[in-house]
């Protein structure tokens, strides 16, 4: 009896060839190997995980992928609110784990688009081909490219533009941020010390919002600066550790409830928003480098400290900053330590003690040079009489 061919369906290329069982029932029956896959879900944003639509959408288009050609889904990784410019994503990093174990317990990956997986073409190119050497395949879903030399330079094109992309709606959504910042609305995250957000105007969906002064926390702000210039009961300037030591010693808390730190200090003593400038866009987001003053957007703020407080206390930091000045000029006994240099030779000037006839001591400066020369022939002196030599 001739063989009749089953189409499954109309969007799908594969077919059935099926045969009747009473004539060829002597044939042995054979069924390929099922393709066991795991599928990786993404958003950018913590705002799009919140609506609850894009993840459940690409798990629902990956699941009746997997059911047209019989493949099994061991496993979901799911990565709610993380960009794929770089590998620092959580599910990312166990999917990656799971993939390069021996033997695998998968051979595919499976995404909804190549740009859920990386928006960095390098990296996209060195964990495909990373994965390629354990038996390991990414598919996406909706850019069936196939696996020829083909299909891989289209993958590369794609790929470059998911980047190219990913770059210019980064510049341009940086671009609105610090134009609302210039307009004197707040971009979100944690207001500093002393100021706290309230809503202002709605525009759309969108609640603007700005900084104003948080009467529970400005005293502590205001307390810190008066101690970094006049110090505990006028006893005169304290530096970071000091205050700091003071704080925690009187009990005085963060916003959050915790002890003072350091850094936490010194980023108070330093930033400039207490003068009423709030300046956005400072650090590269990536490298946290500091970026150019013109580059920063300005944020007009109620201001706390006046500025010539906040400018007297950048100078008292700065002198006592240790790349600007040796450490022991800053606190050391010695008053001209690192600033005191020999005219003649250009050594530094060191302290020296002596004994006058009276019997009393006195100090006096010398300069190093040939305070070490006198030295040298004095030992020089001493080895001729003993018999000895010095290095």
């Amino acid at each position: 009896m001739p063989a009749r061919i089953q189409f499954l369906s109309s969007n799908e290329k594969d077919v059935q060839l099926t045969t009747d069982t009473s004539v060829r029932s002597d044939l042995p029956s054979s069924s390929p190997a099922v393709t066991r896959v795991v599928s990786y879900l993404r958003v950018s944003t913590g705002r799009q995980a919140e609506s609850d639509l894009s993840i459940p959408d690409q798990r629902r288009q990956i699941e009746r992928y997997c059911a047209a050609r019989g493949w099994t889904i061991v496993e979901d990784y799911v990565e709610p609110g993380s960009s794929a410019t770089d590998d620092r994503r959580p599910a990312f990093q166990q999917m990656i784990d799971a993939a390069l174990v021996r033997p695998p317990a998968f051979s595919t990956i499976l995404v909804h688009s190549f740009s859920r997986f990386f928006r960095d073409q390098f990296q996209f190119e060195r964990y495909v081909r990373k994965l390629a050497k354990n038996g390991m395949q990414v598919i996406s879903i909706t850019q069936d490219l196939g696996d020829n030399p083909m299909g891989m330079m289209m993958r590369q094109i794609v790929t470059l533009f998911d980047e190219y992309q990913s770059k210019e709606n980064a510049k341009h959504t940086l671009r609105a941020m610090c134009e609302n910042a210039r307009q004197g609305y707040w971009n979100g995250a944690r207001p500093p010390v002393g100021y706290r957000t309230v809503a202002v105007e709605k525009r759309g969906s969108k609640i603007k919002k700005t900084l104003e002064i948080d009467p529970l926390h400005v005293g502590t702000v205001r307390l810190i600066f008066r101690l970094a210039l006049e110090g505990a009961d006028g006893s005169g300037p304290m530096g970071v550790k000091a205050i700091t030591r003071l704080l925690n010693e009187r009990g005085i808390r963060t916003p959050n409830g915790g002890r003072w730190g350091l850094s936490q200090i010194h980023t108070i003593l330093t930033r400039p928003t207490y003068i009423g400038e709030h300046r956005f866009n400072r650090l590269e987001a990536r490298t946290k480098q500091r970026k150019a003053k013109m580059e920063h957007a300005i944020m007009s703020v109620p201001p706390l400290i006046a500025e010539h407080d906040f400018n007297e206390v950048q100078r008292l930091l700065q002198s006592r900053n240790f790349k600007m000045m040796h450490p022991q000029a800053v606190g050391g006994p010695i008053l001209l330590t690192g600033i005191c240099f020999c005219a003649s030779c250009g050594g530094a000037m060191t302290l020296r003690t002596g004994r006058g006839s009276t019997g009393r001591s006195y100090r006096y400066y010398t300069c190093s040079t040939r305070a070490r020369r006198v030295e040298q022939d004095a030992r020089d002196r001493r080895s001729r009489w003993t018999g000895w030599t010095t290095p």
